[in-house]
């Protein structure tokens, strides 16, 4: 199967969504709105940023992300109230490039990303590993993808 249309559509979406503060502390919306709302499906991840890295089974240390991966990272911090490790994940340009919400929409070195300023009371984001198209898209609704039983 040839996932390229749908990775180009997803990066496009999120390109266009550079600068913008609407995914404050919703990196993992941000990363399933590239998918969902650029190709009309709907995919199937965690709650979280930590629990959907659990759930894909992230590759760790497998190299450069390649387009349109989800690029994880540990993140410890307090959002609502509520003091965890929630994550972080990007979408990878394939090129060593991730677009992401943190604080803002943001396009950054996959490796560079652990040297952001973390908000008072956090750690810093540690990379982890990365899952591909092919696991992302597993179960999805709709679209003109074939489904996965």
């Amino acid at each position: 199967m040839d996932y390229q249309p749908y990775v180009q559509k997803a990066i496009g979406w999120a390109k266009q969504q550079l600068e913008s503060s609407d995914y404050c502390f919703l990196c993992l919306a941000f990363v399933e709105d590239a998918y969902e709302k650029s190709n009309g499906i709907e995919i199937f991840g965690g709650s979280t940023a930590t629990e959907s890295a659990e759930l894909y089974a992230v590759l760790r240390g497998a190299g450069v992300p390649p387009p349109g991966a989800f690029v994880f990272y540990d993140w410890t911090g307090t959002i609502h109230g509520v003091t965890k490790n929630w994550g972080h994940v990007g979408l990878s340009c394939g090129d060593g490039k991730i677009i992401h919400a943190w604080g803002k929409v943001r396009e950054d070195d996959y490796l560079a990303v652990e040297q952001l300023e973390a908000p008072p009371g956090s750690t810093p984001p540690r990379y982890i590993g990365w899952v591909g198209v092919e696991r992302i898209l597993q179960g999805h609704r709709g679209g003109n993808l074939p489904h996965d039983s």
